[in-house]
């Protein structure tokens, strides 16, 4: 298995404002994009020639992987000009390869973090002779996804939509977002036109009595598709919780990474990345963070799994919380954000505009009006 396909299309729309700009794929994860670590685990794998399926903000997954000499890689880039779903996405991505009707091609998902074996996973689809083998993961509470139940041999029985009862939930185990499909039943996809493979080319492949084989893996694995999610795994990466040689940098509390300005009187713990140019100054508290390029983190801080964009400004004393700060955003001093406020990019919070507890009072704009309100009044002329 030497080549592969990558799922990248998708708006990030769970993660505005992080994906006004930036594609999901290409947020920094542990202080790279996030598809450089899914690049060199598949070549770690013995995968050399990746095609990326492109759609939005296509043009920068080429300015910045170019032709993926840098990650000991090819890539081939092939953009939907219109929205053609999982399967016609990998129909579309077909063209880009070269390898032969039998042959296995790994395809996976732009946004998921897993530790699964690659290598073990296309061993086991070659030696089962199987169409297309996933790899499944089990979920404490899987009432949010599709179920795949297998028999005692791994053999997928059914895809079953998300499950609205307890009745209907009969398994823990969803597909995890990575394929290894033998190359002919890609090319059985229908071409030119929307296709889901999760409801139309998986029931199909069932229907005519195809092997499609699901391994069950218990490994790390995260859906990167929410902010907490994003911040989680990072901070996962940078602790050495998942694997990755991606990682920039030895494991530990904090990752910081060249350019960076971080204050000896600060404290960074929890997996906090600090991005090239960024500034942590005195008395600061970064705590499972990830502080983008250019960002400021102002004197006497706390940070707490949060995102702050890159270029934007945190000022003194302010409090984040599960927050995520647009790129060029300026949040002034004695701010406290709890968890879940976006702030959009370049956005001009206020000094104490936002707080949870009661904080310093005086601005010029409520002086004014609270002698609007409880200055002398005028009586007024017959």
């Amino acid at each position: 298995m030497t080549e592969a396909i990558m799922l990248v299309g998708g708006k990030g729309t769970r993660l505005r404002p992080l994906t006004t700009h930036t594609p999901k794929p290409m947020l920094p994860v542990a202080g790279v994009p996030f598809i450089a670590h899914q690049l060199a685990r598949a070549a770690a794998a013995g995968v050399t020639r990746v095609v990326l399926a492109t759609s939005y903000l296509a043009e920068v997954f080429e300015d910045h992987f170019q032709d993926g000499t840098p990650y000991g890689i090819e890539l081939v880039y092939l953009t939907e000009r219109e929205p053609l779903g999982t399967g016609g996405a990998i129909r579309n991505a077909a063209s880009g390869l070269t390898c032969g009707p039998d042959e296995p091609v790994l395809v996976f998902n732009g946004d998921i973090l897993s530790g699964v074996d690659i290598a073990a996973l296309r061993d086991g689809h070659v030696a089962a002779g199987a169409d297309v083998t996933l790899h499944l993961t089990r979920v404490e509470d899987p009432r949010a996804f599709g179920l795949v139940p297998t028999d005692g041999n791994g053999r997928v029985l059914e895809f079953l939509e998300k499950p609205e009862t307890p009745e209907q939930i009969v398994t823990d185990q969803i597909n995890a977002g990575c394929y290894v499909f033998t190359r002919s039943v890609i090319d059985r996809i229908p071409a030119g036109r929307e296709v889901s493979v999760e409801r139309e080319t998986f029931p199909e492949l069932l229907a005519t009595g195809a092997l499609l084989r699901g391994v069950v893996d218990t490994s790390y694995w995260l859906d990167l598709g929410t902010p907490a999610a994003f911040v989680r795994g990072s901070a996962d990466l940078v602790l050495g919780k998942v694997d990755s040689p991606a990682v920039p940098g030895p494991t530990g509390d904090a990752l910081l990474l060249p350019g960076s300005t971080v204050h000896p009187g600060s404290v960074l713990s929890g997996g906090t990345v600090i991005s090239e140019g960024a500034v942590v100054e005195a008395g600061a508290i970064v705590e499972g963070s990830v502080i983008l390029p250019g960002a400021v983190i102002g004197p006497d801080t706390l940070v707490k799994d949060s995102i702050v964009g890159a270029y934007a400004t945190i000022g003194d004393r302010t409090a984040l919380d599960g927050a995520v700060i647009g790129d060029g955003a300026i949040v002034e001093a004695d701010n406290e954000l709890p968890s879940g406020i976006r702030i959009a990019c370049g956005t001009l919070l206020p000094v104490g505009a936002v707080r949870t507890s009661a904080g310093p009072g005086g601005c010029p704009a409520g002086t004014s009006a609270a002698a609007a309100v409880h200055g002398p009044k005028v009586s007024a002329q017959r």
